[in-house]
């Protein structure tokens, strides 16, 4: 795409698809194209185009920054679970009057095979392995490990990109792993670890969903966390062409 003038666009990112983004952008000479990383991952892959990392300072500090860097469109490509980013960038954009779009990967389906549990949050996954298997595949991320710290009776294989710190459950064995992940390595990992149960935050996208196919195969219920909510009155798009589009319409 091609614009008037040199515009800039901030990318709230962190995702796949924030990066795939900010490829495409930062290709454009007309544009000029910054991607926030929150720094919660030791090392991130770093997007095309000029990158900060670390927060703004709540819904002021980033309706501040959008002043002060003339920000003309402003894009959350944030994870699903990344709550609180999505709404302060709706109360900052609504603030400095900056256009705001959500790209926001689908959500997972489950299909008639799948044995699903659907929850609310960590807690509520806590609590609903009780009635289930021995051995858990936790799969959430190295955040909020608290909430299982009082399962004894469980063992726990936890995989995360950087190491997780306490608490956590007693009995859990650690796996620093990044996406995306294969079917045959999903399968594999299931058997090698003797999973019977699986939980899962709703992150959608592709490269982590092998997981949920191996344990349709095994029979392995999946505790499955809802997303948050998002924001009301922002317009979202599932993927990088309609990002890609809206900004083409908004900045003309």
């Amino acid at each position: 795409m091609r614009v008037s003038a040199e515009r800039h666009v901030l990318i709230l990112g962190g995702t796949t698809e924030a990066r795939r983004l900010a490829a495409e952008l930062a290709a454009d000479p007309a544009l000029r194209v910054t991607s926030s990383l929150a720094g919660r991952v030791a090392a991130p892959r770093l997007p095309a185009g000029q990158v900060r990392i670390g927060g703004f300072g709540g819904p002021e500090g980033l309706a501040r920054w959008l002043r002060e860097q003339h920000v003309a469109a402003l894009i959350d490509a944030t994870h699903p679970f990344a709550g609180t980013i999505s709404f302060n960038a709706a109360r900052a954009a609504a603030a400095v009057g900056v256009p705001l779009l959500a790209l926001r990967r689908p959500g997972w389906v489950a299909g008639p095979d799948d044995d699903w549990h659907d929850v609310a949050s960590l807690d509520d996954a806590a609590r609903a392995l009780s009635g289930m298997g021995e051995r858990v595949f936790l799969t959430t991320g190295r955040m909020g490990l608290g909430a299982f710290a009082h399962l004894k009776d469980k063992w726990f294989l936890v995989r995360s990109v950087d190491a997780p710190e306490p608490p956590m459950p007693p009995r859990t064995e650690v796996l620093l792993d990044r996406g995306p992940f294969t079917l045959d390595g999903e399968r594999a990992l299931l058997h090698r670890y003797a999973i019977d149960v699986l939980v899962t935050k709703d992150s959608g996208a592709a490269a982590t969903s092998a997981k949920l196919t191996a344990a349709r195969e095994s029979r392995i219920p999946v505790v499955v966390i809802r997303r948050p909510p998002s924001p009301e009155n922002v317009p979202e798009t599932p993927d990088v062409a309609g990002a890609v589009r809206w900004l083409r319409e908004t900045l003309g």
